[in-house]
Order: structure tokens, then C-alpha cells, then sequence
């Protein structure tokens, strides 16, 4: 059997296995939108910790790091960094939402701050938002896999039907079993995940360089000592500044803690004691990604002018001559990495949107059979829409998800003060998160008009903040009961 064949039927068993893992927890899922959104919150430690994890071991992670690493050198650190601070503040809002969530009923993000705020219209703000920023954080991951198809089959499988099949495979699963499916799909991802990245990393330095001290002495030697000095390069092969570098983690920090399919996990715990293990243990993941990078940095003198560089992970297991079933698992591997937060998104972008979007909007309240049934259709036009935006788009899988961070960082301030400072008001938080989503897209549309290079995120959440202090100041105090019903928690 020719090895590219063998290759693609390990993958092909890989894909069948996720299938029936997402597949099976629908057999005994309540057949209501609170076990399709939350699992009846039921999720153990160890479903959160894979489901958590997932969040940041994507296709951004396994194949844009690499390809950071590969081109940028130690600009690529940036993402373990804002991975260490993000998880900070989900540990203090976690356990709130779940308790909350727990006794009136909530399953997502904006239910919490609209009932907080007395707002439909913040809801339904909230849920344009989140289904604007999870569009292409969704593309970020089909595009992954349609990357490492291509390059597998040696150019055989075009990128768009490597994408097509892979997440056929997810919107079956996320469609029949919801979360659960998620969950039970991540673990077992997680785990191939976790092994081929430390199989792979500490091989091709070794295999290539005779180890990884060596690796670096011959990026040195080769004339690449700037890729290694931080912050590292910008897209362009200029050093990138400290301003650049430290805004960038100080914003996709601030957004990852707010994720709302991050958020939404704290309703799916069976505790909250379960949550904050969970995200206690949740750093362990972060180490994984530090193999992961050394992939990308052992291809600078081994393997130069790949293009394009998010591709450089399967170009790289392409021209060794490694067995067709390891090159096969670890594309397996790779694959993984993209449906484990693909599910996930897809599965929080078509709740929020018919939940806190479409059902706001409504004159009459949906049933829940019937709410339940739009999610699922919802979950196959997201998924059609992020298609179509993963086979014709060309950014970089880390630019599009840099993208994406300033407009989701503009909703931390508003869970904070919600939990923290009672004198906020509907009129300050609705204020602030108008105001800082223009001013962000204001400089992400014009970046040459930022006063400091740093990221528009940055000047979003300083508008965000100001109005929000400006504006709860400057009008009349919510109800004090339903204000104390937030804090005292």
C-alpha cells in the first residue's frame, strides 16, 4: 500500500472515531436547550479540563504557532504569555456565573448581563458581537485542517475540500449532541493532542540538529540571531516593538478571559468546585505549546521559503522520511487541534446568536423544542458562512485571531464592574461597550491613525473604561436589590 494512501486512512479512522465520540453523548442528553447549551451542567473535572484546554490548543496554536515561530522567531512566546494571564479572572468570574447561572436559569454570557442591566438591547449587542469575532476564529480552525489535508496529500486534496470533510465531521456531531458531543469529542482530541506534541517537538530538533541547544547555535550561525532576541519580528521582518508585543498579550489576555464559549463553560461545570479545578489545572496545557514551538523553530535553516507559513508543520513531516502511520498520526494530531476548538465555537456561535439574539428579538417567546431546533439550524449556516470566508480569505491564521481579541476584550470591563463595583449602571454599561467596539474597529480599519503602535484593542478598552466610569457616575443607580442579586455571590 503506497504510504500517502496509508496516511489518508489513518486520518480517515481518526475522523470516524471523533465522529462516534461526539455522536454517542446525544444518546443521553436531555433533549432541551439547557442539556443541548450546558449538559444539564453536569461536566466533571476532567471533560472541563479538555473543553477548557481546547480553547487555546487550536489550529491557531498547533499550526500558527509553528508558523510564527518559523517566521517571527520569539514573537511566538506571546501566546503562552497572554495564556498564563487570561485564565486569571474566569477563576474569580466563574464560580459567580455558576452559582447565578445555577439558580435563575442562565446558559450563556449575555443572559447574564442582560438580566443584570435590564437590556434586551445589550443581548442582543452582545450576540451580533460574539457571532462577528467567532466567524473567523471559526475560519481560523476549517482553514487549519484544510492546510493540512493539502499538504499531506501532496497537493492532491485542495485545501477547501480538506476543510469541507473535516468539518462535515464536526457540524454532524455538534448538530445531534451539543455540547456533551463537544466535550467528549475534546477529551479524546486532547489527548492525541498532547502526546504527538511532545513526540514531535522534541524530535525534529534532535533528528535535524542532533538536539535543541544545537537548533539555536544554528540559527545563530545561519544569520537568524534576531529571531531569537524578544520580542522578536513583525509580519514584515522588522523587530517588533515592546509596545506591539505587550499590547498584544495584554489584549488577547483580556479577551480570552471573556471568550463566551470560554464563558459559557461555567455553566456546563458539575461544581464550581469542579470549575476552578479545572482552570487551576488548565495552565498544564500551556506546556504543551512550548514543543509545539520548537517545531517552527527547527525548520528556520532546515527547511527556508515555505510558504505558506502556517503550513510549515505537515511541509516539514512531508519531507522526512518518517512511516506513513507516524506522518499520518500526527497530521491526525494537527487535525485535532483544529476541530477541538472548531466544535466548540461553532456550537457557542449558534446558541448565542439564536438565544441572546434572535429570541430577544422576537415578538413571542420560542418554545424550547423549537429554540433548540434554530440552534441547530443556526449551527449549519455559521459553519456555511465560515466556509465560505476559510476558502476564499488569505490572512495569517495568528492575524485573524489577533483580529478577534480586540473586539471580545471590549466586554470585560462590563463583567467586571457587573461583580465588582455596584455604582455601574445600564446606561454606563451599554455606553461603554458601543463605545469601545467603534473606537477598536475605528483602528483596526485605520492603523496608521494610532497615536502609540500598540494594539486598537488597547484604546477600545481605555474608551470602554472612561465612558463606563463617566457615564454609571453621571446617571441614576440600577435597582439596589437587583444590583446586590450580582454581587453578593
Amino acid at each position: 500500500m503506497e504510504s500517502g494512501t496509508i496516511i489518508l486512512l489513518i486520518v480517515g479512522v481518526y475522523l470516524l472515531i471523533s465522529l462516534l465520540t461526539g455522536i454517542i453523548p446525544s444518546l443521553r442528553v436531555k433533549n432541551d436547550v439547557t442539556g443541548y447549551v450546558a449538559a444539564d451542567r453536569s461536566m466533571n473535572v476532567l471533560i472541563l479540563y479538555f473543553v477548557i484546554g481546547a480553547s487555546i490548543f487550536s489550529s491557531f496554536a498547533f499550526l500558527g504557532g509553528p508558523g510564527w515561530a518559523y517566521t517571527r522567531g520569539a514573537s511566538a512566546f506571546y501566546i503562552i504569555a497572554y495564556g498564563i494571564i487570561g485564565i486569571i479572572p474566569l477563576y474569580f468570574f466563574g464560580p459567580k456565573a455558576w452559582r447565578l447561572g445555577k439558580k435563575y436559569g442562565y446558559v450563556t454570557q449575555a443572559e447574564l448581563l442582560a438580566d443584570r442591566f435590564d437590556s434586551k438591547f445589550i443581548s442582543v449587542l452582545l450576540a451580533f458581537l460574539s457571532v462577528v469575532v467567532f466567524i473567523p476564529y471559526l475560519t481560523i480552525q476549517m482553514r487549519g485542517a484544510g492546510f493540512v489535508l493539502n499538504v499531506i496529500s501532496e497537493g492532491m486534496i485542495p485545501e477547501w475540500i480538506g476543510a469541507g470533510v473535516t468539518y462535515l465531521v464536526v457540524l454532524v456531531y455538534v448538530y445531534f449532541s451539543g455540547v456533551l458531543g463537544v466535550g467528549w469529542s475534546n477529551a479524546f482530541q486532547g489527548m492525541i493532542m498532547m502526546i504527538l506534541a511532545w513526540v514531535l517537538g522534541i524530535y525534529l530538533p534532535n533528528a535535524l540538529y542532533g538536539g535543541i541547544g544545537n537548533m539555536f547555535d544554528a540559527i545563530i550561525q545561519a544569520g537568524h540571531a534576531e529571531m531569537l532576541i524578544a520580542p522578536g519580528l513583525t509580519a514584515t521582518g522588522d523587530p517588533w516593538h515592546w509596545w506591539g508585543f505587550s499590547s498584544a498579550v495584554f489584549v488577547s489576555a483580556v479577551g480570552f478571559s471573556v471568550w463566551p464559549h470560554f464563558f459559557m463553560r461555567s455553566y456546563a461545570a458539575k461544581s464550581p468546585r469542579a470549575l476552578r479545578l479545572s482552570l487551576v489545572l488548565y495552565p498544564t496545557f500551556l506546556i504543551f505549546l512550548v514543543p509545539i514551538l520548537l517545531i517552527g523553530f527547527s525548520a528556520i535553516v532546515a527547511f527556508p521559503g515555505v510558504t505558506p507559513a502556517d503550513s510549515i508543520l505537515p511541509h516539514v513531516l512531508m519531507q522526512l522520511e518518517l512511516p506513513a502511520i507516524v506522518i499520518g498520526l500526527f497530521c491526525a494530531g494537527a487535525l485535532a487541534a483544529s476541530m477541538s476548538s472548531g466544535d466548540a465555537i461553532l456550537h457557542s456561535a449558534a446558541s448565542i446568536g439564536v438565544r441572546d439574539g434572535i429570541s430577544k428579538i422576537l415578538k413571542n417567546p420560542l418554545k424550547d423544542s423549537s429554540e433548540r431546533t434554530l440552534i441547530q439550524i443556526s449551527v449549519l449556516v455559521i459553519g456555511f458562512i465560515s466556509y465560505l470566508f476559510a476558502v476564499v480569505i488569505d490572512v495569517s491564521l495568528v492575524a485573524l485571531l489577533l483580529g478577534s481579541y480586540g473586539g471580545v476584550a471590549q466586554i470585560f470591563p462590563i463583567i467586571f464592574a457587573m461583580f465588582y463595583w455596584k455604582r455601574v449602571t445600564k446606561a454606563g454599561a451599554v455606553s461603554a461597550l458601543l463605545a469601545g467596539i467603534l473606537v477598536n474597529t475605528f483602528f483596526l480599519i485605520y492603523p496608521e491613525l494610532k497615536p502609540v503602535p500598540v494594539h486598537e484593542g488597547v484604546f477600545g478598552l481605555f474608551a470602554n473604561t472612561i465612558v463606563l466610569i463617566v457615564v454609571s457616575l453621571g446617571t441614576k443607580p440600577d435597582n439596589p436589590e437587583k444590583v446586590r442579586k450580582f454581587m453578593d455571590v
